[in-house]
């Protein structure tokens, strides 16, 4: 059982994490934006990446945003916080 708990959280978080590296590399192709896939991975990543917008918002000297970077920080952190609360409660 707890096997099964920690690879469906692990898998979980990875799904995030190539969603998030999906949405970096859709923002290169800006024609791709109209299929359903596209619409679906930015409709899953945008509102955790925006709350990294807010923090670190893209210059407009140095054009790059570096969201997604936090953001996989984060979740790495996160993913952590979880395992951990996992070993306390089972």
């Amino acid at each position: 059982m707890h096997a099964f708990t920690y690879n469906f959280i692990h898998f979980a978080f990875e799904v995030y994490y190539l969603l998030i590296l999906a949405n970096i590399l859709l923002s290169w192709f800006p024609l791709a934006r109209g299929n359903a896939v596209t619409v679906f991975i930015y409709e899953m990543t945008e509102p955790f990446l925006r709350i990294f917008r807010r923090i670190l918002p893209p210059s407009p000297r140095f054009p790059v945003d570096f969201s997604p970077v936090l953001a996989i920080f984060a979740l790495y952190i996160l993913e952590s916080l979880v395992y951990r609360l996992l070993a306390l409660l089972l």
